[in-house]
C-alpha cells in the first residue's frame, strides 16, 4: 500500500474515532438527566425506533440478531489472527489500519447499543413511573406477601397438567405475546410496539453460561433458552419482552413480566410467575429471618418444590468456570449501566410487588 494512502486512511479512520468518542460522551451526558432521557429518548425517540425495527426483523422466523452476533465474533476472531500476522511480518501500516478499522467497529457498536435502547437504563425508575417508590417493608409484611404468592403458586401449579407441561415453544411464545399485549392495554406505560419472542440460536451456550434468555439491543428481538423447564420460559419470554417496552433494569423487566404473566388467562403462563416470585421472595426470606424462611417453606406444596428441584438441577448440570466469568462481566456490566447492584438487581423485583401489594 502507498503509504501517503495509508496516512491519509489513518488520520481518516483517528477522526472517526474521535468524533465516536465525543458522540459516546454526549449521551453519556444526556444519560445524567432521567427526566429527559423519559421525556426525549423513552417516549421520543425510543417508540420511533420499536416501529422501525420490531415487524422487519419479526418478519425473520429465526433470531436475526443471534447470526449478527456470529458474524461479528468470527469476524474479530479472523482480524485478531490477521493483525498478529501482519506485525509478525513488520507490515504496520496495514496493521494499524486494521486496528483502527476494528476500533470504529467497537465504538460505532458502543454508540448504537445506546441509541437504539441502552439509555432506557438511565430513565427514570419503574418504581417512581408507576408510583411504587416505597421501598421499605416489614418483616411481617413481607412474610405476608411471601404467604400469599405461595399459595397461589400451589394453587396455580395445581391446575397445570402433564399436557400444559408438554407444551411447545411456539404456543408458550404466543401466549405470552398475548399476554404482553393485554397488559400494554391497561397503560401506556406498559405501551408495546409488535411485540415477539425467538428462540435463540446460541441456546446451547446460554445453558453454560446459565443465561434463560437475553434481549437483542441492535435488532430489537428478544430472545429464549428453548431448552430450560418449560414452567420457567413463559415467565422468561415476558421478561425479554419487557425489555422490549423500554424497561432496562432486570429488576423492572422481571416485575413487569410478573404482570404480564400473572394476569394472563393461561394456566402455565400463571404459574410461571408465581413461581419465580416465590422463588425471589423465598431468597429475601431465607436472609431476613431464617426461622420463618423454614416455616414457609413448608407451605410450599411438593409438586412446587419438585419444580425448584428440577429447575436447579438443570442449571447446575451446565455449571462450568465459563458460567463463573460471564457472571462476573455482566455483574459489572449492569454496575456500568446504572445497576449499582448488578446480578442481585433481579432480586429487587420483590421492592416492587412488595409496594403493589401495600398499595392493594
Amino acid at each position: 500500500m502507498n503509504k501517503q494512502k495509508g496516512k491519509k486512511a489513518l488520520i481518516k479512520r483517528g477522526a472517526a474515532i474521535l468524533a465516536l468518542i465525543i458522540a459516546i460522551y454526549l449521551l453519556n451526558v444526556f444519560a445524567d438527566h432521567p427526566r429527559a432521557v423519559e421525556k426525549y429518548y423513552s417516549e421520543g425517540v425510543y417508540p420511533v425506533i420499536c416501529h422501525l425495527l420490531h415487524p422487519v426483523f419479526n418478519l425473520f422466523p429465526f433470531s436475526f440478531g443471534d447470526v449478527l452476533y456470529l458474524v461479528v465474533i468470527v469476524y474479530l476472531i479472523y482480524a485478531l489472527i490477521r493483525l498478529i500476522a501482519l506485525c509478525i511480518k513488520k507490515r504496520f501500516m496495514q496493521a494499524g489500519l486494521l486496528a483502527t478499522g476494528v476500533t470504529i467497529g467497537v465504538f460505532a457498536g458502543v454508540f448504537i447499543f445506546y441509541l437504539f435502547w441502552g439509555l432506557n437504563y438511565f430513565r427514570p425508575s419503574a418504581g417512581e413511573r408507576l408510583n411504587l417508590r416505597d421501598s421499605t417493608y416489614t418483616k411481617a409484611e413481607l412474610q405476608k406477601v411471601t404467604t400469599i404468592l405461595i399459595d397461589s403458586a400451589n394453587a396455580s401449579r395445581a391446575r397445570v397438567t402433564p399436557a400444559d407441561l408438554q407444551r411447545g415453544n411456539d404456543s408458550i411464545y404466543k401466549t405470552a405475546v398475548r399476554a404482553v399485549v393485554k397488559l400494554s392495554g391497561t397503560s401506556a406505560e406498559f405501551s408495546t410496539y409488535s411485540p415477539a419472542v425467538k428462540p435463540s440460536l446460541l441456546t446451547p451456550l446460554l445453558n453454560y453460561i446459565s443465561t434463560s434468555g437475553y434481549y437483542n439491543p441492535f435488532t430489537g428481538e428478544a430472545q429464549m433458552n428453548y431448552q430450560m423447564p418449560v414452567f420457567n420460559r413463559p415467565f422468561v419470554a415476558c421478561h425479554e419482552m419487557s425489555h422490549q417496552m423500554g424497561y432496562g433494569a432486570e429488576d423492572e423487566a422481571n416485575f413487569v413480566g410478573f404482570l404480564a404473566a400473572s394476569r394472563s388467562d393461561d394456566k402455565l403462563l400463571r404459574y410461571s410467575a408465581y413461581n419465580v416470585a416465590v422463588n425471589e421472595f423465598m431468597h429475601t426470606m431465607r436472609y431476613t429471618d431464617t426461622v420463618v424462611f423454614k416455616q414457609l417453606k413448608t407451605r410450599i406444596s411438593p409438586a412446587v418444590l419438585a419444580d425448584f428441584k428440577e429447575e436447579r438441577l438443570y442449571w447446575l448440570s451446565y455449571q462450568n468456570k465459563l458460567n463463573t466469568f460471564t457472571s462476573i462481566f455482566y455483574d459489572n456490566f449492569l454496575k456500568v449501566n446504572n445497576q449499582p447492584q448488578g446480578l442481585d438487581t433481579y432480586n429487587r423485583m420483590v421492592l416492587l410487588i412488595m409496594a403493589m401489594y401495600r398499595g392493594k
